[in-house]
């Protein structure tokens, strides 16, 4: 069986810094309240639920849901890193396109703490042992925090082999300011100057600024999703279906490479990207918009050339023409990205997801893309998983 499967609701509460936002539990179940109303529907029609959180305890998503419904329905509790909400969606269109379910709930949310991320478990070997291992042979600076690192030494590479300028990638973030000051939901909404962006404190003296780097967040975002039958059944509209999805994890290249870009996940959105324009018989230049996991301002660029979005080195192009913006050949992250939106780990990929409904529902206000019709999310977290989703409006 292989059906039809449609985003029948989504919900999002406003990101926040950590300290500033309600237990997840309440966060948690206020964006599921929201996609349910936006759906139409009671918590007693969903038959699934896949809960995405990073930091938090085993059965953290019962203890969310609980707060919503005690329905009894099968909770799975998801963790995959940045790409937990994303991956939480995959599993819940896996069961509707299947026939396992009809309507399923796909939630993620975070409580972070501030600061840069950290391992919580000391006693036990990491999931980024080689990661560390190959980033301290390819790039060092022991002193900067592991994240930075890991995609400021991606976009070095980028630096050296293109000749791509620090610029570009304030360019990247001062676009992400002028979309997200048109979102309510956006952590950051204050317009920044390309100018501002190289002015700002720096983390990595020639690589990177603080503001190239996503902050610290709290929130949570949910999708209901459904089968055409069900949504037939029950009156509620079938605007936006998911048209392909395809999740992918690391490849030899990731260490055989010796290239920091590969490190970060540039081979696992090539293959998940590739997966997907062929699942649809679409190509990158059929999209109208995109949003990408821009956690740094670097992994956009890369993500650029790795979403076929443009030619691998014409990324810097691609960003001065102004390409990557209305008016150019795809909006990339109207949402403001997590740049200026915000990365709540378990959320985002949900996040990203009720972006790119309400943009081909025609319901995303002043940022609204006109026309849209195809819309590409990519989601990515290292260790590693990538989700690369294709939503077609109805």
């Amino acid at each position: 069986m292989n059906r039809k499967v449609l985003v029948a609701g989504v919900g999002m509460i406003p990101f926040t810094k950590p300290g500033a936002s309600a237990p997840y539990p309440q966060m948690a179940a206020e964006a599921t309240r929201l996609a349910l109303a936006d759906a139409g529907l009671g918590y007693a029609q969903v038959q699934q639920a896949y809960v995405g959180y990073v930091y938090a305890d085993s059965t953290a998503g019962q203890r969310a849901l609980y707060e919503v419904g005690m329905s009894g329905i099968p909770i799975v509790n998801v963790n995959n890193n940045c790409s937990t909400g994303s991956t939480a969606l995959f599993l819940a269109r896996q069961a509707v396109e299947s026939g396992a379910a009809d309507c399923v709930l796909a939630l993620g949310f975070e409580q972070m703490s501030p600061g840069a991320l950290g391992s919580v478990f000391k006693d036990r070997p990491s999931p980024f042992d080689r990661f560390d291992q190959t980033t301290d042979e390819l790039v060092g600076h022991a002193e900067i925090p592991l994240a930075l690192r890991y995609f400021g030494g991606a976009g070095l590479a980028h630096m050296q082999q293109f000749g791509t300028r620090l610029s570009t990638f304030a360019k990247i973030r001062a676009k992400a300011s002028r979309h997200a000051a048109h979102n309510p939901l956006a952590l950051f909404r204050t317009v920044v100057t390309e100018e501002e962006v190289l002015s700002a404190p720096v983390m990595w003296p020639g690589v990177m600024t603080r503001l190239m780097a996503c902050p610290p967040t709290c929130g949570a975002a949910a999708a209901l999703v459904c089968s055409e039958d069900f949504a037939a059944r029950h009156g509620l509209r079938a605007a936006v279906r998911i048209r392909a999805q395809a999740m992918s994890t690391d490849g030899p290249e990731t260490f055989e490479s010796r290239d920091m870009r590969e490190l970060v996940g540039f081979g696992m959105a090539r293959r998940a990207a590739e997966q997907v324009y062929e699942a649809a018989g679409v190509g990158p230049a059929d999209l109208d918009v995109v949003e990408l996991h821009d956690c740094f301002a670097h992994n956009e660029l890369i993500s650029y050339e790795a979403l076929g979005l443009c030619p691998v080195g014409g990324a810097e192009r691609f960003v001065v023409d102004g390409d990557n913006s209305y008016g150019g050949q795809v909006v990339t992250n109207p949402s403001g990205g997590l740049l200026s939106k915000g990365h709540p780990l378990g959320a985002t990929g949900l996040a990203q997801c009720t972006e790119l409904v309400q943009q081909l529902r025609g319901t995303a206000g002043p940022r609204q893309v006109p026309q849209a019709r195809l819309a590409l999310q990519h989601n990515l977290g290292l260790g590693g998983a990538c989700v690369v989703t294709l939503y077609e409006r109805l």
